[in-house]
C-alpha cells in the first residue's frame, strides 16, 4: 500500500502502473500529483524564509534596543549565519542552482533517463571489471594432513 491507499504494480523493466484505490492514474494525473508536490516543496521554503525574515527582524530589534554607548556590539547576525547556510541548501534542494539548470526537476529527468538508456543496453548480469588478470589472486593447494589423534578437548 502506498501513502494514496493504492499499490505499486510494476510490469516490466520500463513501465509502471500506479493505482490508486482500484483507479488507473492518468498522465494527466501523475503530472497533477507531480506539480502539487513540488508546489508543495516551494511553500515550506517560502515559510522558512518568511520565518528566518522574522526572526532576523526580530534579533536586529533586539540587539539595537541592548546596544550601548560604549560601543557598538553587534551581535544579530550571528546566529543569523549557520541559518542561512541551510535556507541556501533548502533554496538549492527546491529550486536548484540558478542558472545553472543543475539540481532541477528537468536536469533529474533527463540524467534518470540517460541512466535508464545505459542500464537497458548493457546484457543482465555483466559489470564492469575493474580488476585484470595480473591483478588475480593465485590460489595454491596445500595437501590437506589427515589427523587421527583427536582429544576430547579439540572438539567444540
Amino acid at each position: 500500500m502506498n501513502q494514496y491507499g493504492g499499490r505499486i504494480v510494476i510490469s516490466s523493466d520500463y513501465f509502471f502502473i500506479i493505482f490508486i484505490k482500484s483507479k488507473l492514474l492518468t498522465m494527466s494525473d501523475q503530472i497533477y500529483i507531480q506539480a502539487r508536490k513540488r508546489v508543495k516543496q516551494k511553500k515550506k521554503f517560502y515559510k522558512h524564509l518568511a520565518a528566518f525574515v522574522a526572526v532576523g527582524f526580530f534579533f536586529f530589534a533586539m540587539n539595537m534596543y541592548t546596544l550601548v554607548d560604549e560601543g557598538p556590539e553587534i551581535w544579530f547576525f550571528f546566529p543569523l549565519l549557520p541559518w542561512s547556510v541551510g535556507l541556501v541548501i533548502h533554496y538549492l534542494n527546491v529550486f536548484g542552482f540558478p542558472g545553472s539548470g543543475a539540481l532541477t526537476p528537468e536536469w533529474e529527468e533527463k540524467q534518470l533517463e540517460k541512466e535508464m538508456r545505459t542500464l537497458r543496453h548493457k546484457p543482465r548480469g555483466a559489470f564492469p571489471s575493474k580488476s585484470t588478470r595480473e591483478d588475480a589472486l593465485e590460489l595454491k593447494d596445500f595437501a590437506k594432513e589427515k589427523r587421527t589423534d583427536w582429544d576430547k578437548g579439540d572438539l567444540v
